[in-house]
């Protein structure tokens, strides 16, 4: 049997008593590249905050595993020491914490969750100068507080460089192609490329197929009214690009 990294199943979650997914499953190789699309409302960021560990999601029923760990017993930042990575639609700016600061501090907690010992100053900026060539990412930007006046496409390209840090298992990039330009979605798109690698995943949420012009999924979900409707390979993502949202709702609505 081949490993399982990510093992969902019948997770049902919502909000304030309201119900947003409704017996969600999915199962993630190391490895594989998943995209995961649908209509506003579908319950896709809700997917991804629920995993993450946003404490305002409410898990009913179900359960999720990373790599044999119950992520549902876990606080987000344990989870994010075992491996789980969230790359938001909208990443918030620190004022006042330097970028590295912050990711020094960021990689050493993971290395004390380890019993590691943690990195000095010195290994640290080495590591990253290492990391910061993957997405092209300025040392300017690199020097300044976290995400303070960057643009978007900046703001998207310093997530991957958190991510390229950290190296995560499972990352889950939530929309991180809204907002961008050509040239920022293909640097961002061609950092996750080269973080690929055979013992980690990617979960790519997104509404449009270009995004997977540049970042190549292995299989295609698509999420409806907190359920997926409908997996395949990446032609499901072109389908959908031809068909639109509405012959989702069609399909599903007339069942």
């Amino acid at each position: 049997m081949e490993d399982i990294l990510l093992k969902v199943d019948n997770l049902h979650a919502g909000i304030e008593g309201k119900e947003i997914l409704k017996g969600i499953n999915l199962t993630v190789r190391p490895g594989e590249v998943h995209a995961i699309m649908g209509p506003n409302g579908s319950g896709k960021s809700t997917l991804s905050g629920v995993l993450a560990g946003d404490p305002k999601f409410n898990v009913t029923e179900g359960s999720a595993m990373l790599h044999g760990v119950d992520l549902l017993a876990l606080s987000p930042e344990d989870r994010s020491h075992e491996g789980l990575f969230l790359s938001f639609q909208y990443p918030v700016e620190i004022p006042g914490v330097s970028m590295v600061n912050f990711m020094r501090a960021a990689l050493n907690a993971k290395r004390k969750y380890f019993n590691e010992e943690p990195l000095s100053a010195g290994e640290f900026l080495k590591l990253m100068r290492q990391k910061r060539e993957i997405v092209e990412l300025d040392n300017k930007l690199a020097s300044r507080s976290v995400n303070e006046g960057f643009s978007g496409g900046e703001k998207k390209r310093n997530e991957i460089f958190q991510m390229a840090v950290l190296e995560p298992r499972l990352s889950i990039l939530d929309e991180t192609d809204s907002g961008l330009d050509i040239d920022a979605l293909r640097i961002v798109a061609g950092g996750v490329n080269r973080l690929r690698t055979e013992r980690n995943a990617t979960i790519v949420i997104t509404h449009y197929q270009r995004l997977l012009d540049y970042i190549r999924p292995d299989f295609v979900h698509i999420l409806y009214k907190g359920r997926i409707v409908y997996s395949g390979g990446p032609e499901l993502a072109l389908e959908l690009e031809e068909k639109g949202y509405d012959w989702i709702k069609q399909q599903v609505d007339n069942q």
